[in-house]
Parts: structure tokens; C-alpha cells; sequence
């Protein structure tokens, strides 16, 4: 029986069996799919009825802000990692965000983020949780199913957010607060900008996090290796203005728990600008850097670049040639 490495001894997932993130079933989620392939209709279909230079900018400026202060820092280096400190109230405006990229609520995405990074760092996993089959194959699994997991593993939750009763709200209406945007878009523009700056927005929300998740973790280079893991991350580039700074993905399979994930000289990291500046106003502190983080003695270096100046060196081990 393959044995759980030291640093997932801590991890909000714990399961006595290894093996319980291998076998399981991927079944068709009917809510799952149909809140996809409605807001991809509505914003196919409406878009182009609806279609204007004003509502096309209201579209790439709502999905960069939800992208940038909701899913990277409030859903992903926040309530996830917890990388960085802040103001109760910007925390939950930020992860308030985080539910309008229009993925699921948040204590239902930080438990699939959880079971997701404990069984790709376990020796093995289901093909499910390490994007592990053909393109067309993991983008139906991904969009419109789940996975029932065999023997599932117990996934503890911190009672400070599993209990926190605006979490649980967010968790019971997190398809509802889509209402409040759509209701202001239509004041200010009509249907135009309700189509364009909620449906449009979801839509690429989703088939983009689904997109580049894929790529993270099958397609390009890597700066590390966590030895023994079922899944390495790939950094993909030219894309990180896109993902603000989530697309260094090997950087984070590597170090979780840094608020920065652009590590390397020309990595842009628009997240990590973003805490900087959050910093320097006073509303964001304790930002964690990979030198802060627990030693992890399956982490090798497979080449010889250098963090950037403002990361000190971390403590790793390294890759015998």
C-alpha cells in the first residue's frame, strides 16, 4: 500500500486508505450541466443578438475583476491557502467576488480544491482528479459531471469557515447572487449588458478555469517536481494576464501556500501586484513567500534559474543528473 507523504499528514483531507482517491464513478451532474450549457446558450444565442462595443468592454472588464479580486485572491490565495491577511470585511467582499466567477459556492469549491491537490499529491489518483484523459474527454467530466469516489476521504474544514454563517449563506444562494448584478446591468443597459456581463462572464469563467486546469497539469515546462506525486503542475505561459498569475501552476503545485506564484524573473503575476499595492494601503499583511513555508523533502529542482529578488531562497533538495 503506497504510503501519505509527511506534508499531507496536516491536510484538510485525510483519509487511512491512499487508495480511496483511485476508484470511483464519474456520473452526469444534471444542475451542474444545465447551469453551464443555459448561461453558454443565453450568451451564444443573446450575444449576438444583443452584441455592442460597450457591452463586449462591460464583458472583459467584469470577468477580469471577478477573475482577479474573486477567484485568485478571494476564492484561491485566501480562503483556500489563507496566504495573506486582511480586513474581515475585504475578505469577504473578495470572496464574495469569488462566487461571481459562477464556479459553485465557496465552502463547495474549497472542498473540491482540497480533495483535488490531496489525491493529485498522493502516488496515485482517479483519472478525474488529474485531468487525466483526452481533452474532449476531461472537458465533459469536468463542466457537466462529478465524481463519486468509492471510499471517499473526510474532508475537515477549519470550524472558523465551515461554521461562518456568511460562507453558508453564500453556500445555499451562491446561484442566486448572480440576481443582484443582473438586476443593476439591467437598469444601466438593458438585456445587452445582462447577457454580456453575467452569462458571457460565467461562461468563460467556467470553460476557462476548466481550460487552463487541464493544460496546468499535462502540458508545459516546470521550474520543480514534487517527487512521488500523482500529478506534477505545468506553468503555462503568455497566458498570465489572463489568469492573473494563476496560469504558474507548477510554481504552486510547488508552493501552495505563497500568495506569489509568478517565482521567476518574467512571470507576471497581476495577483500578486494587486496584494502588493493592497499592502502598501494597509489592507492586506502577512503575505506568505515560499522561504516561510514548511520544508517539503519531496520537492526537487529540475533546472538552475534563480527566484526573483524579492522571494528568498527556498529551502529544497535537488535532482541528481
Amino acid at each position: 500500500m503506497p504510503s501519505i507523504p509527511d506534508s499531507l499528514k496536516q491536510h484538510r483531507v485525510r483519509s487511512a486508505d491512499p487508495a480511496g482517491v483511485i476508484g470511483g464513478t464519474v456520473r452526469y451532474a444534471p444542475l451542474k450541466s444545465l447551469w453551464f450549457s443555459g448561461m453558454a446558450g443565453a450568451a451564444l444565442i443573446g450575444g449576438i443578438a444583443t452584441f455592442s462595443w460597450t457591452a463586449f468592454a462591460l464583458f472583459l472588464a467584469a470577468t477580469a475583476f471577478v477573475l482577479l479580486f474573486g477567484h485568485s485572491l478571494g476564492s484561491h490565495r485566501k480562503l483556500i491557502h489563507n496566504s495573506f491577511q486582511c480586513p474581515k470585511w475585504l475578505e469577504y467582499t473578495l470572496v464574495y467576488c469569488g462566487v461571481q466567477v459562477g464556479l459553485a459556492g465557496p465552502l463547495g469549491l474549497l472542498r473540491q480544491h482540497e480533495l483535488r491537490d490531496y489525491a493529485q499529491r498522493m502516488p496515485d489518483c482517479h483519472d478525474y482528479l488529474r485531468h487525466g484523459r483526452s481533452f474532449w474527454r476531461d472537458g465533459w467530466w469536468q463542466i457537466h459531471c462529478d465524481l463519486a469516489l468509492d471510499t471517499p476521504p473526510a474532508i475537515h474544514l477549519e470550524p472558523a469557515i465551515e461554521n461562518n454563517r456568511f460562507y453558508r449563506f453564500l453556500e445555499r444562494t451562491w446561484m442566486l447572487q448572480q440576481l443582484p448584478p443582473a438586476l443593476a446591468l439591467y437598469a444601466i443597459g438593458g438585456w445587452s449588458f445582462v447577457v454580456w456581463g453575467v452569462c458571457a462572464r460565467i461562461t468563460a469563467g467556467i470553460f476557462g478555469h476548466w481550460l487552463i486546469g487541464y493544460f496546468a497539469h499535462n502540458h508545459g515546462p516546470m521550474h520543480s517536481e514534487v517527487y512521488g506525486a500523482a500529478v506534477q503542475g505545468h506553468n503555462i505561459r503568455f497566458v498570465s494576464l489572463l489568469t492573473m498569475g494563476e496560469c504558474w501552476h507548477n510554481n504552486h503545485h510547488a508552493y501552495p501556500g505563497s500568495a506569489c506564484l509568478g517565482l521567476y524573473a518574467g512571470e507576471w503575476d497581476p495577483g500578486w501586484w494587486t496584494l502588493l499595492v493592497l499592502r502598501r494601503t494597509g489592507l492586506a499583511w502577512d503575505l506568505r513567500l515560499p522561504h516561510q513555508l514548511q520544508h517539503r523533502p519531496e520537492l526537487r529542482k529540475l533546472d538552475t534559474l534563480q527566484h526573483s529578488p524579492c522571494i528568498a531562497p527556498p529551502l529544497m533538495g535537488t535532482i541528481s543528473t
